[in-house]
């Protein structure tokens, strides 16, 4: 089996299977496999791949054409620029969560204390403290194995953090000036008609928001200011039909300056509110 023909199998296997992007998994399988860049492909499609490179190639196909994440297969997704290592125990790192961190880095300044709660792969504090290095933060989740990947995405991109298994904020003991927070937002009945990849794959206590989606919201609108400094910010990424909610959950918690702050597809993608 040549290159070329690797990618054609590849993709004729997960198009059968009904996979989104069929052409560009199974390209992007075979680069895992073989590790060769697109230019080495094009220059050298027609040679013939070794078998133990064919049988893994194979192996990997049939995985995502059960539709298994590809990034779950690979073992990483970028964020931010940055690559993140990803398994099955944390939630996928998206390009719409790229709003909250950006937002954050906006309004911090050198000596900010922050929390990332829900914390997962920890993208969203690394990137922040990876762009802003003279702050200190704290990641928090529920999931022990969560933080396993969270540690060991700090340590490969070299950022300096206290990780703490906590629900929310039980074992928070700390005040911050910057809350920030990736929640699980996803209505429980709509869990059954997501994406396969997605419903089956993704860890459910990650997706799940309860009834209406907001139980986390209502949480953390209820604990947030015992755990903020005088004028500190809470920003908090939404689905795209919350942010009124939201919104209202925060000015009713008592906080000012509450926004709805839309991603590049012009969808409400977070709620900032400041405290007193």
């Amino acid at each position: 089996m040549t290159y070329r023909e690797a990618v054609e199998f590849g993709t004729k296997c997960l198009t059968d299977a009904g996979v989104p992007d069929a052409a560009l998994d199974a390209w992007y399988l075979l680069q895992m496999v073989c590790k060769i860049e697109r230019s080495y492909y094009y220059v050298h499609g027609e040679e013939d791949i070794t078998q133990d490179a064919q049988k893994e190639y194979e192996i990997a196909v049939q995985k995502r054409a059960e539709h298994i994440p590809l990034q779950y297969i690979i073992g990483e997704q970028e964020f931010m620029g940055l690559r993140f290592k990803v398994n099955s125990n944390v939630l996928i790192p998206r390009q719409d969560t790229e709003t909250l961190v950006e937002q954050v880095l906006k309004i911090v300044k050198p000596g900010m204390k922050v929390l990332d709660l829900c914390t997962g792969s920890g993208c969203v504090l690394i990137s922040v403290l990876k762009n802003a290095p003279e702050l200190t933060g704290m990641g928090s989740d529920i999931s022990k194995t969560a933080l396993l990947v969270a540690k060991e995405n700090a340590k490969l991109h070299e950022v300096d953090a206290e990780w703490v298994r906590s629900d929310l904020f039980d074992n928070i003991t700390e005040t911050f000036d910057v809350i920030m927070a990736n929640l699980p937002y996803i209505p429980t009945g709509e869990i059954l008609s997501l994406m396969p990849e997605v419903r089956d794959f993704e860890p459910e206590n990650a997706l799940d928001g309860g009834a209406d989606g907001l139980d986390f919201y209502r949480k953390i609108a209820g604990q947030v200011k015992d755990y903020l400094n005088p004028g500190g910010y809470v920003y908090m990424e939404i689905g795209y039909d919350q942010g009124e909610a939201v919104s209202e959950l925060m000015r009713n918690a008592g906080f000012t300056e509450v926004e709805v702050i839309k991603d590049l597809a012009r969808n409400d993608r977070v709620v900032k509110g400041k405290g007193n």
